[in-house]
């Protein structure tokens, strides 16, 4: 096994650049539309995609031979794109505290479809992880009444949930992929990228340019910072990941790398004001232990 620093190195700077990439979004989401940063998202993505695409040997990515991994690989991150723009859509009403934290859980979801569609056997500690993961979510959807009789928007609710699922469900096929003829890593970074451009692309593209370009013009220069700041720190999160997830072992890297919401709920204590109820502390808590022991001994 190689040295613990040449993979917790990138899986610690993993770790923090989403936590504070979803801080930042919290931040600058009333400055940057949820289809604007699905616009700027999508060409970080690529950047940092595509540069592991041709630095990486890998078979012809649209080869005959390869068609079943080109279908499966472009559904996964179809599905992955939905799921941010859901996220995206989420983070205007939710707090980030919570909406960060189930934005982590995904994995104990791919743990319960990989049991359902792929027919992989589970431990009982897996089991268990997964009773947690989703006992904190359904914790973190109940908000009791402040007794004022108003009424908050819980609309980050459905969309955070379904965000997740999606995830869970992307990442489910994602593992099923790689199993299939011609799978590559190098190639699903191009997949990664195709999906991303068909959905937070499209979306970002038709619903974000309602004040004009998106992309280009000196009054979009504060824009740019506040949105390619985050979206460059999640880009450089999945980088991390997957040189991490190279270097160790994924049942230590998953865990390690998927502990960011405690990055963000710091954050957002410090800098945003944001403080969980008693309630929502615990269901947190119960959330990250199940994230740490959903891979498995």
């Amino acid at each position: 096994m190689p040295p613990p620093l040449t993979w917790l190195a990138p899986a610690l700077t993993a770790l923090v650049l989403y936590g504070l990439g979803q801080g930042l979004v919290k931040k600058y989401i009333a400055d940057v539309a949820p289809a604007r940063f699905c616009l700027f998202f999508v060409v970080a993505k690529a950047a940092v995609n595509m540069g592991y695409f041709f630095s990486q040997p890998h078979p012809p990515p649209f080869a005959a031979g390869g068609l079943c991994f080109l279908v499966a690989g472009i559904s996964a991150y179809l599905l992955d794109g939905i799921g941010w723009i859901l996220y995206f859509k989420s983070i205007l009403s939710g707090p980030i505290t919570i909406v960060g934290t189930l934005s982590a859980a995904y994995p104990a979801f791919t743990v319960v479809f990989a049991r359902v569609f792929l027919h992989e056997e589970l431990v009982p500690l897996q089991y268990v992880a997964v009773a947690l993961v989703i006992g904190g979510c359904i914790g973190l959807s109940y908000e009791p009444s402040d007794g004022s009789g108003s009424q908050r928007d819980r609309r980050w609710i459905p969309l955070a949930l379904a965000a997740v699922v999606l995830w869970g469900a992307a990442q489910t096929v994602v593992k099923y992929s790689y199993g299939l003829p011609g799978a590559s890593d190098a190639n699903l970074a191009l997949f990664n990228t195709i999906g991303g451009f068909a959905t937070l692309g499209v979306y970002g593209w038709l619903y974000g340019r309602a004040s004009g370009n998106a992309l280009t013009g000196v009054s979009h220069l504060r824009e740019w910072l506040h949105a390619m700041l985050p979206m460059g720190m999640m880009a450089g999160g999945d980088l991390g990941v997957i040189i991490a997830s190279e270097k160790g072992p994924i049942s230590l890297v998953t865990p390690v790398t998927g502990a960011y919401p405690v990055v963000t709920v710091a954050y957002a204590a410090f800098a945003l004001g944001e403080h969980p109820t008693r309630l929502q502390s615990f269901c947190i808590v119960l959330i990250l232990v199940g994230m740490v022991l959903s891979p498995g001994p």
